[in-house]
C-alpha cells in the first residue's frame, strides 16, 4: 500500500486516501485506466496514421513526436515493431528527396536508432555547411585582414611621398612645379580622409572609396544599414 500511494498521482493519492486495502487500491486504479486506454488508443492510432517525417521541422522533432505516439499505443496494448518504425520513416520522406530514402533503405538498417542517428549527423552536417555558405557567398572574395589594409596604406603613402623627389628635370623649371605641387596635395587630401573616417562604400577603416575592394555582398549589407538608420 505504502509503494503504491508513493507513485501513484497526487490526484489519484488523495482521491483513493481511504482505501487501505491494497488489493482494492490496485483494482480501482486499474478500472481506472482501463477506461482511459479506450479513450487514448483511438486518438494515438489516428495520430500514428497521420505522422510524417517530411512535415517535422528537425530529427529531434519527429523523433519526440513519434515516441510520444509510440508510448500512448504500447499502453493501450498495440504492438509496434522495429520494421514498423523504419517503415514509417522510408514512406514519408519528402518527394525530393526519394533518392536519398533509397539509399538509406539500401543501407540496411535493422533498428530504430541506426537508422536516427545516421539522420541525425546527416543533419548536423547539412547544418554546418549551408552556416559555411552564408557566410560567405559562393565566388565572394574573403574579407581583407587589417594588417594587410595597413600595409597597402602605408605602400600607397610612400608611394606619394616619393612623387616630391621624382620629376622631369631638376626642379628649377616652373613649369613642373605646379602639377607636383598640385598631386602632392591630392595624396595628402586622401590620407587625411582615410584617417579622419570610414570608407564610404562599405563603412571600413584603413582605404577610401576609390581604394575599395570589399565584396559587393557586404557593401549591400552596408548601404542597407545606413538607410535603414535614416528611417
Amino acid at each position: 500500500l505504502i509503494f503504491l500511494r508513493h507513485h501513484i498521482n497526487d490526484g489519484l493519492e488523495y482521491e483513493y486516501l481511504t482505501v487501505e486495502n491494497p488489493l482494492e487500491l490496485w483494482q480501482n486504479i486499474n478500472d481506472k485506466f482501463e477506461h482511459l486506454k479506450a479513450v487514448v488508443l483511438p486518438k494515438a492510432l489516428n495520430d500514428w496514421s497521420q505522422l510524417r517525417f517530411q512535415d517535422s521541422k528537425t530529427v529531434s522533432e519527429y523523433n519526440s513526436t513519434l515516441f510520444k505516439i509510440v508510448s500512448q499505443l504500447k499502453m493501450c496494448g498495440e504492438v509496434i515493431t522495429e520494421d514498423m518504425l523504419l517503415e514509417k520513416i522510408y514512406r514519408t520522406f519528402h518527394a525530393s528527396n526519394m533518392l536519398l530514402q533509397q539509399q538509406y533503405r539500401l543501407h540496411g538498417f535493422t533498428k530504430y536508432r541506426e537508422l536516427i542517428g545516421s539522420l541525425l549527423i546527416a543533419e548536423q552536417n547539412n547544418e554546418l555547411l549551408l552556416q559555411n555558405h552564408e557566410s560567405r557567398l559562393t565566388g565572394s572574395a574573403p574579407l581583407p585582414e587589417v594588417n594587410a589594409i595597413s600595409s597597402d596604406f602605408r605602400g600607397r603613402e610612400r608611394g606619394c611621398g616619393r612623387g616630391h623627389g621624382r620629376g622631369h628635370g631638376s626642379g628649377r623649371n616652373q613649369n613642373f612645379l605646379g602639377p607636383r605641387n598640385n598631386n602632392s596635395m591630392k595624396c595628402n587630401d586622401e590620407q587625411t580622409q582615410n584617417r579622419k573616417g570610414n570608407c564610404n562604400r562599405c563603412g571600413m577603416e584603413g582605404h577610401w572609396y576609390r581604394a575599395c575592394h570589399t565584396a559587393k555582398y557586404w557593401v549591400d549589407l552596408y548601404q542597407a544599414s545606413l538607410k535603414e538608420k535614416d528611417k
